[in-house]
């Protein structure tokens, strides 16, 4: 038998290698799209970094403490984490501190955070725990079982309104579509998807017109330089970022636009500031390291060991990698202008630890599918015992 070589030892290694690559991308270039900004009003050029580096330890702890728990249990406590986050969600609605005309933060001390963001793996954890219910039942009957998705789907629904009233209509949509999306690719037949997919666009575009500067949000969309100085202005220099960085890019530190040019530099356009100081070659690295960590992970999800665990690989892929997706569209004018981080690239310390939580419950999932015991081998019958005798013979 021969002997079969692989590059690493288990599905966890890369995923972790990746992890610490993006992770130190991420970094050095939060300290390179920000230290202008932090220089000029904070008078420390340092300020970003050091508070990035300080949610850089609370998300490493996170994904150590989720990878080590059980994620079975998580059934268990379920109910009780969605309890505190919708309380911290209305909080935010009374008391949350307002930045730039949205009520989003929570101000603990010096430090702060957003509930919204918590929502995000929150809704993640109801919708699995809903569908695995769903898919562990041979014969689904709505009327007798509808509570088990009914239920759990109305608290997402819930907590996603309460994201919409902060206004944080990007986040709502996470918060209701991820879920959404895992119920549609696992439950529904695709020739459904026909009609139940427009319908769901059309809501949420709906819904997201109701606000004026939505509505302009959309039109700047089309054509971002028919207002470039106004409504505009954002897309506009994050194409001109992107475009400037040429094959090779301006060089590390060397980028022109965060000199109070793109707005959010270090923030929802971290990549477009990326793309300037490292150019064409720098983006298909980011492009290919996402790639592969799409496909170790949906390794992880098709060898879970339960379907608990293959429904919430799946929403966990969903959410981390659906808002790269999101994110680098946005910054490339494929997508409105809508409030979602860079996963490992973006600064926020709220994204960041939901992230490394989220990729520690998905190393854990992996950890203990590797560490199942092999299946137990059917005893021989006595037909089986004397076809093998009457064969050796």
């Amino acid at each position: 038998m021969r002997t079969r070589y692989t590059l690493f030892k288990s599905d966890t290694e890369p995923i972790v290698i990746i992890m610490a690559i993006l992770l130190v991308t991420g970094t050095i270039n939060v300290f390179s799209s920000s230290y202008v900004l932090a220089a000029m009003d904070f008078e420390n050029p340092y300020y970003f970094l050091q508070r990035h580096l300080q949610w850089l330890v609370i998300g490493i702890v996170a994904c150590w403490f989720c990878r080590r728990m059980n994620y079975q249990r998580m059934r268990g406590l379920m109910f009780v984490g969605m309890g505190i986050t919708v309380f911290f969600l209305v909080a935010v609605l009374f008391v949350g501190t307002t930045i730039n005309g949205a009520q989003r933060w929570l101000a603990f001390g010096p430090l702060s955070f957003q509930p919204a963001e918590f929502a995000k793996l929150m809704a993640v954890l109801m919708g699995a725990f809903s569908i695995s219910a769903v898919l562990s039942k041979e014969h689904f009957r709505m009327e007798r079982d509808g509570s088990q998705v009914a239920i759990p789907f109305g608290a997402i629904l819930v907590m996603a309104f309460l994201v919409y009233r902060e206004p944080d209509f990007g986040t709502a949509c996470i918060v209701f579509g991820v879920p959404l999306l895992m119920a549609l690719v696992l439950l529904v037949r695709p020739l459904l998807w026909l009609w139940i997919v427009p319908v769901t666009f059309g809501l949420a575009f709906a819904i997201g017109t109701l606000q004026p500067y939505r509505m302009k949000r959309i039109d700047v969309w089309f054509d971002p330089w028919s207002d470039a100085r106004a409504a505009g202005y954002q897309m506009v220099q994050s194409l001109s970022t992107i475009g400037s960085g040429g094959i090779f890019g301006m060089g590390f530190g060397d980028g022109v636009s965060k000199y109070e040019y793109l707005p959010e530099a270090h923030t929802d356009f971290a990549f477009a500031i990326f793309s300037q100081e490292h150019g064409f070659f720098g983006v298909l690295l980011i492009f290919f390291l996402f790639a592969v960590l799409l496909i170790t992970c949906m390794r992880v999800a098709a060898r879970a060991k339960d379907t608990f665990g293959q429904v919430l690989a799946l929403g966990i892929i969903f959410l981390v990698l659906g808002q790269a997706l999101a994110n680098l569209a946005m910054v490339a004018g494929l997508l409105p202008v809508v409030g979602v981080p860079l996963p490992f690239i973006s600064y926020g310390g709220s994204s960041l630890i939901v992230t490394m939580a989220g990729m520690g419950m998905l190393l854990g999932i992996a950890d203990r599918s590797q560490d199942a015991p092999p299946a137990k081998k059917k005893p021989e019958t006595v037909e089986e015992r004397r076809s093998k005798m009457h064969a050796v013979r």
